[in-house]
């Protein structure tokens, strides 16, 4: 019964980190970001977020987040990442559905790679930062 369940691919939806400016409390932050490249809205996001590290056997607890909808070309902070977190391994398990159609993928953001040395510019957002596909 399981095998009778297609999920398609998942194309133009991307997972990014971005460190910017929080003039609140006046200091630089490191934010998740989902990003919807695609021409249609997505709906019913989820996003299941948890941080690793398989040496340490160390793990964050899991956190769940969900957007209604999320507009064509268009973009929503998911979380505040603490920089303690950036030291593991973090990925963001993101369900959404695109008209009649449940679409599930993993990003991972590999441990060690959230630093300065990695950002990047991110188109939509028009924000530095590392973007994973």
């Amino acid at each position: 019964m399981k095998k009778d369940i297609q999920i398609p691919e998942v194309t133009e939806v991307f997972m990014a980190i971005v460190k910017e400016y929080n003039h609140i409390f006046q200091c630089e932050d490191w934010n998740a970001y989902i990003i919807n490249n695609k021409d249609v809205d997505l709906e019913m996001v989820l996003v299941v977020s948890k941080g690793y590290d398989e040496e340490k056997l160390t793990e964050t607890s899991l956190l769940r987040h969900k957007i209604e909808k999320l507009p064509a070309k268009s973009f929503a902070k998911v979380e505040l990442m603490q920089e303690e977190v950036l030291k593991l391994s973090n990925f963001f398990n993101v369900t959404f559905f695109e008209g009649n159609a449940m679409f599930d993928k993993k990003y991972l953001f590999e441990k060690g790679t959230i630093k300065e040395a990695s950002l990047r510019m991110i188109p939509l957002l028009n924000k530095k930062g590392i973007l994973v596909k």
